[in-house]
């Protein structure tokens, strides 16, 4: 049997007490996956750090196989530093895996499974789907996702759990033709109303999360939630310039 290729894109702000317990993941993550023979490429975006994520970053390339490290010179965003890793892959299938690890890549192997499998052109992670046991969280974090989330739903047509989900997995076409125009937080909406746009057949699967605070390092605010609604309206009202996928 072939061996497949999976592009894991990592943006990465000011993450330096963080990145090397990611990528530390991320290695025993690609023994794991190299016994259903799936390979992993790692595209790094250092975007525009100032306190040694970047440094951390290249210390470890020198040594690691896979790993490829891009950088912007200042700091532009998560979407920005999406659309900068697209550059780089090469492989059949995508994952965005954030640099903090509030997201454990642990769970990449049930993420990717129905796109292995030809059942779907992405698969989104999350938080919600409750399992026999999960982290409680902040409630006014989980209401605001879920009227989000229930508003991103009305426009897209789409029955998700956790639109805001920062675990999300293509097929390579998917992402290739997917247009993504938000710099920040914006691209997490966009990229499912793309999804909707395009036809695509979207899985949901269960995933862990532990959250950090703010004096820990988060960076999405609340003014990032308000901005949500006005990221929906615009992908909705800019449908007619997403290509559509091929009939599978």
């Amino acid at each position: 049997m072939t061996s497949q290729l999976l592009s894991i894109i990592m943006p990465c702000y000011n993450e330096a007490n963080r990145v090397g317990r990611t990528l530390d993941a991320l290695e025993q993550l690609r023994v794991r996956l190299a016994a259903q023979l799936v390979q992993i490429e790692i595209i790094a975006v250092d975007d525009g750090s100032r306190d040694g994520t970047a440094d951390r970053l290249d210390e470890r390339a020198a040594r690691l196989p896979g790993l490829k490290v891009v950088r912007h010179e200042v700091n532009r965003g998560k979407g920005a530093a999406i659309r900068t890793g697209r550059d780089h892959v090469t492989g059949q299938f995508v994952v965005f895996q954030d640099a903090d690890m509030e997201l454990d890549p642990a769970d990449i192997p049930r993420l990717i499974a129905p796109l292995l499998d030809g059942r779907a052109d992405a698969v989104l992670g999350s938080r919600f789907a409750r399992r026999e046991e999960h982290m409680v969280r902040n409630y006014w974090h989980r209401l605001g996702n879920t009227a989000l989330t229930t508003m991103s739903n009305v426009f897209t047509g789409l029955d998700l759990t956790d639109m805001e989900t920062g675990y999300k997995a293509f097929t390579a076409e998917a992402f290739r033709i997917m247009r993504m125009t938000s710099d920040r937080f914006g691209m997490e909406p966009e990229t499912v109303a793309r999804l909707a746009q395009m036809r695509a057949r979207v899985y949901e699967v269960p995933i862990s999360y532990v959250g950090r605070t703010y004096a820990e390092g988060k960076k999405i605010t609340w003014r990032d939630g308000v901005a949500v609604f006005w990221h929906i309206l615009r992908a909705w009202s800019s449908a007619k310039d997403q290509p559509r996928l091929s009939a599978p």
